[in-house]
């Protein structure tokens, strides 16, 4: 297997990278390697193309939504 070296990473985001790691009862080491591996594995053409066809289902069923920004806007102003 190959190897990879990262360099200059805060301290900060170190710690937090632990600490997930505890949460997950896995090795720093174990916790990088499953990131990594799930984002190899979870292409941007992928995720788009089940947005997609969510989207084509939903049309099909005649459901829509509303622009959920408005509602955020409003809930900012209280």
């Amino acid at each position: 297997m190959a190897s990879i070296l990262i360099r200059d990473v805060s301290k900060e985001t170190i710690e937090k990278l632990k600490m997930v790691a505890r949460e997950h009862n896995r090795s720093l080491q174990q916790e990088l390697k499953e990131a990594i591996e799930n984002l190899a594995s979870s292409s941007t053409i992928d995720i788009a193309r089940k947005a997609d066809a969510i989207r084509k289902r939903l049309i099909k069923k005649n459901i829509s939504f509303s622009d959920s920004a408005e509602l955020l806007r409003e809930d900012r102003c209280r």
